[in-house]
């Protein structure tokens, strides 16, 4: 088992934790922190920890991913946990989600706080938003989607290696991966550490919170411009036909085309192919047209406008679409190699 620390400007807290995990082989690496801060990595090294140091700043997503490379290339075979270098996970909680890998099937082992007693506002709300947006965006409920202690097993370093981003939107991304996938996350419960109203974090508000849930909200901006799409070809053709039912094909035909497109390629990025993506996406789009059709006829006529009617019909199908779209359309199969056998059966054999 390695531990898997990113870095950055730390201080005296690294070097006691890494003391501390005296029984697991540490792994840091120095995200470009600067000679003011080689003291610290030196002690660490003392202490037993690796270090491996970027020539500059890069982000967390970025050390994450040349932790796992290393570990790939030196110590083939070995499980990682993924640890903070701040102090606020302990070492009998890193110790807790790395058995937890050794012995679940899982494709993710998280270490997941409960956010009980002194929590700054910001940790407490930002998690609470995120864990909110994740959850409809991909079905799935994670407790703590901003954990940094998550553990993997030594087969996930290639997948893990593949997702982009570099800096804290990357943890996201690996969570959202694994939802579209469908992988296996475990969760393990760990003690809710704050140091400091943690004044530690490198995490810029405004610049990381644009990066962390632009995928979450990615989908709403390619709805809502096929919405207005569709809604101005809609307008546009009731009134040089007077038909709704033969203008409201045209218009879906024309948005529909528009809105698979996009999200394919930057909404879900799915690996599906198009003989695969297409006709589910036209099955889909056929089923919503035929729901958007009955219900705008039913609502014109009661809101007498169809205007009105047209913003009712897609909020009431906005996120039936995207669930659909998530799962039946554009939903990945698994890409991590399935555990080997040797490894299945010393599982059953092992404590649960």
């Amino acid at each position: 088992m390695i531990v898997l620390i990113p870095a950055y400007q730390p201080d005296s807290r690294l070097v006691e934790l890494v003391e501390r995990l005296r029984e697991h082989r540490v792994l840091v690496v120095d995200d470009g922190s600067g000679p003011a801060y080689a003291k610290w990595f030196e002690m660490a090294r003392t202490a037993g920890a690796e270090i491996v140091t970027l020539d500059h700043n890069r982000g967390k997503g970025f050390a994450l991913r040349t932790g796992f490379a290393h570990v790939a290339s030196r110590f083939p075979g070995e499980d990682v946990v993924c640890a903070d270098s701040d102090g606020q996970h302990r070492p009998e909680d890193i110790s807790a989600v790395a058995e937890r890998v050794r012995v679940s099937r899982a494709e993710m082992v998280l270490g997941v706080r409960r956010f009980t007693g002194r929590v700054p506002v910001r940790s407490r709300f930002g998690n609470g938003v995120t864990r909110v947006f994740f959850r409809l965006a991909t079905g799935m409920d994670v407790t703590d989607t901003q954990t940094g202690l998550r553990g993997y097993p030594a087969r996930m370093l290639p997948w893990l290696g593949a997702v982009t981003g570099d800096r804290f939107e990357y943890e996201l991304r690996l969570l959202l991966r694994a939802a579209r996938e469908r992988l296996t996350v475990d969760e393990v419960p760990i003690a809710t550490v704050y140091l400091d109203g943690n004044k530690s974090s490198h995490f810029r508000i405004f610049r990381d919170s644009v990066l962390i849930y632009g995928p979450l909200l990615a989908f709403a901006g390619s709805s809502l411009a096929a919405f207005a799409v569709d809604a101005a070809l809609l307008a546009g053709l009731v009134t040089i036909s007077g038909s709704v039912v033969g203008s409201a094909i045209a218009a879906r035909l024309v948005s529909a085309t528009l809105n698979y497109t996009v999200n394919r390629a930057a909404v879900f990025r799915s690996g599906s192919t198009h003989r695969r993506a297409a006709p589910r996406y036209a099955a889909l789009a056929a089923a919503n047209l035929t729901a958007n059709i009955v219900l705008l006829q039913l609502l014109a006529p009661a809101t007498g406008s169809l205007v009105a009617a047209k913003l009712i019909t897609e909020a009431a199908l906005f996120l039936t679409g995207f669930a659909l779209q998530r799962a039946f359309v554009f939903g990945r199969r698994r890409t991590v190699p399935a555990r080997s056998a040797p490894r299945a059966a010393a599982l059953q054999a092992g404590p649960m």
